[in-house]
């Protein structure tokens, strides 16, 4: 038996603890249809007797409180809504508890903006995580000794797992019902809750918005001035001379600032306008890309399907209002 405890903690997506439990729950009934014996045990734990949620709308009572789980194989961090420090601040004992119960042996996972209490606990140092990427920036500045892949949909570290945004979290769930109950299993359930199994990148659904809550002014301009101008044909130097510093000198204060190179950034900031002409429609993909500042089709893919994990054509097949196509 798999002893799975969900946490009610404080400021939670009461969607991402609903779905959670549902999941697990279903699994043991299709295991019971077939014969086998239920393989899940699920139990939602927390400090108090009842927690509530959406400003008293939702109230959770979980099963068991946290100190007296003694059996834990599998640790469950729910999503988490508004102000991420706040969250973090008021969650921190269900963080040391989480930490304390993996040094233990038991496996942890955060859904989606969870991983910030993940990332709290410090299990994260040098590993990689992947989060909504609505947050990613902030994860990065808060957390610079984690390896933040917002592009992927899900990561698995050495019993740590993340999961990216949205309804991401379903493709972590079905990971962890595919390592504990077998692939087969796996694939029943995705077909039962009508999830693709095997998506492994949220890059087609990442909007890109430069990290601005940072120290530095003059980055901070800069990165004004290149998401104005980003159509226009300019360079490092010319951008460091702008901004009176030297190359190696704003190139070291923009990726302190930024976690980006400038010509991360730059590309960044242009396949987001591609993007949006694409979404648009009324452009070809040759237009799109002298529109954004690209001379070279070839480049322009590879730098697109870098970024959104898609190609031009297959993006704008994809997104592109109906009425447009």
């Amino acid at each position: 038996m798999v002893n799975i405890y969900i946490l009610t903690v404080r400021n939670a997506l009461v969607a991402s603890i609903a779905d959670c439990r549902h999941l697990f729950d279903m699994v043991n009934e299709f295991l019971e249809e077939k014969g086998k014996p239920a393989i899940f045990r699920i139990q939602l734990a927390g400090l108090t007797a009842e927690v509530q949620y959406e400003r008293g709308a939702f109230s959770v009572r979980p099963d068991v409180l946290l100190d007296t789980v003694t059996n834990a194989d599998l640790i469950i961090i729910p999503a988490l809504t508004g102000d991420m420090n706040t969250a973090v601040m008021l969650n921190r004992e269900y963080i040391l508890w989480a930490a304390s119960q993996y040094k233990e042996g038991a496996e942890v996972a955060s859904l989606g903006s969870g991983v910030f209490l993940l990332a709290f606990s410090g299990l994260l140092k040098g590993r990689q995580c992947t989060t909504h990427w609505y947050c990613a920036n902030e994860l990065k500045y808060y957390y610079p000794a984690i390896e933040v892949v917002d592009e992927r949909m899900i990561t698995d570290q050495q019993g740590l797992y993340s999961s990216g945004g949205g309804n991401a979290y379903w493709n972590l769930l079905l990971h962890l019902v595919e390592k504990y109950a077998g692939r087969e299993t796996a694939i029943y359930t995705a077909k039962y809750f009508a999830v693709d199994l095997d998506k492994n990148v949220q890059s087609p659904f990442i909007v890109f918005h430069g990290l601005k809550d940072h120290d530095d002014d003059v980055i901070r301009a800069s990165q004004a001035h290149i998401e104005k101008h980003y159509r226009e044909k300019f360079t490092v130097d010319e951008l460091a001379v702008r901004f009176n510093m030297s190359r190696r000198t704003f190139e070291r204060r923009f990726k302190k600032a930024t976690r980006h190179t400038v010509a991360e950034y730059v590309q960044h900031v242009r396949i987001e306008g591609a993007k949006t002409q694409l979404e648009i429609g009324r452009r070809s993909i040759q237009e799109v890309m002298v529109y954004t500042g690209y001379t070279d089709m070839q480049t322009f893919r590879e730098v697109f399907r870098r970024i959104t994990g898609m190609t031009p054509v297959e993006y704008k097949n994809k997104y592109a209002h109906k009425s447009a196509t």
